[in-house]
């Protein structure tokens, strides 16, 4: 079982940065795509941002275009998500989610249902 675990939230300003880490155990020599994905209260979960299994290819929501940034570590087994120019309205839960069928290499995955394991979340809080 593949399981993710958060880490790298916390209280910033508006304007500042914060970079959130995914390590994900367990089976993880064939997880496929790995997502960002964050739920603030009383709203949905939404897609923020994807990276493909193989590859950099990299897709991100047009709310954090431009200010985040996800990535993956050498090892598959890690993924990133650097958050610059931080404004109130990224306050949320962010939740690291990973899809276990590799897929095509090109097909975007950015609904909750495309991902099989989620990690518990870490706050982000972003102060005005």
């Amino acid at each position: 079982q593949v399981q993710p675990v958060e880490s790298g939230g916390g209280l910033v300003q508006a304007g500042g940065s914060l970079r959130l880490s995914c390590a994900a155990s367990g089976g993880t020599f064939s997880v496929g795509p790995m997502g960002w994905f964050r739920q603030a209260p009383g709203k949905a979960r939404e897609f923020v941002a994807t990276i493909q299994w193989k590859g950099d290819s990299t897709y991100v929501a047009d709310s954090v275009k431009g200010r985040f940034t996800v990535s993956r570590g050498s090892s598959k087994n890690m993924l990133y998500l650097q958050m610059n120019s931080l404004k109130p309205e990224d306050t949320a839960v962010y939740y690291c989610a990973i899809r276990r069928s590799q897929g095509n290499g090109f097909t975007w995955f950015t609904g909750t249902l495309d991902y099989d394991y989620w990690g518990q979340g870490t706050q982000v809080t972003v102060s005005s």
